[in-house]
């Protein structure tokens, strides 16, 4: 998929991006948050690419960006509180660029850029759903998740150490009917050698998810 180079503001910071305009038809969008940016996360990453992939199928306009301090993006790492605000950034730039409202786009985000995107969901005054992906559990307000009021989908690997398949679960059971869970069998937190499936498990969860929205 083709994407184009673009920037935008978050905080009085610019930041970088890369949107890809599916069709001028596109009934849906997302942003795609980016893994730890002290640990070399940015938004070059297999599980944001797979991500991405999945969407695309799906003819999806999307964005992915790095987050302040990664990159090209101004700024400096600020322990997740900016980052969310820049989450936040994101998706109204791509609201506006898109044309399409924020009840139309999904959040998503992986390991640490799932962290910021569930801080974000709560500062938006609209979302259409929140993707987590290895959501790191131990840097989690499980509460918060629950209290989220849209679609909530959530991913991991079998044999992730910071994302107990068990506590995802149970967490999945507490959202209760706005939650959808896949695991994927033999990936850890990293997914590398998994990205094919995980593509495959996230398509089918957004299918899932189009459906069911288009029929509300």
């Amino acid at each position: 998929m083709r994407e184009q180079q673009i920037t935008f503001s978050s905080g009085g910071l610019v930041l970088e991006g890369m949107i890809a305009r599916v069709g001028a038809g596109a009934q849906r969008g997302a942003v795609v948050c980016h893994p730890h940016p002290l640990y070399g996360g940015s938004m070059f990453n297999n599980v944001v690419e797979a991500t991405l992939q999945a969407m695309w199928q799906l003819g999806w306009t999307t964005l992915r960006f790095n987050f302040r301090g990664v990159g090209q993006s101004q700024g400096e790492y600020s322990g997740g509180s900016g980052e969310a605000d820049d989450a936040a950034a994101a998706l109204q730039f791509l609201s506006a660029e898109s044309s399409l409202e924020l009840e139309q786009l999904m959040l998503a985000g992986y390991s640490f850029g799932a962290v910021a995107a569930l801080k974000a969901a709560g500062r938006l005054s609209a979302l259409g759903g929140l993707l987590l992906i290895a959501l790191p559990l131990g840097m989690t307000d499980e509460d918060t998740v629950k209290q989220i009021p849209t679609s909530v989908l959530l991913a991991s690997g079998d044999r992730d150490s910071y994302c107990s398949p068990e506590r995802l679960r149970n967490l999945a059971g507490a959202i209760g009917n706005r939650a959808q869970l896949r695991i994927i069998e033999g990936a850890d937190h990293f997914f590398g050698g998994y990205e094919a499936a995980l593509t495959r498990a996230l398509e089918a969860m957004l299918r899932a998810f189009q459906v069911g929205s288009d029929r509300s």
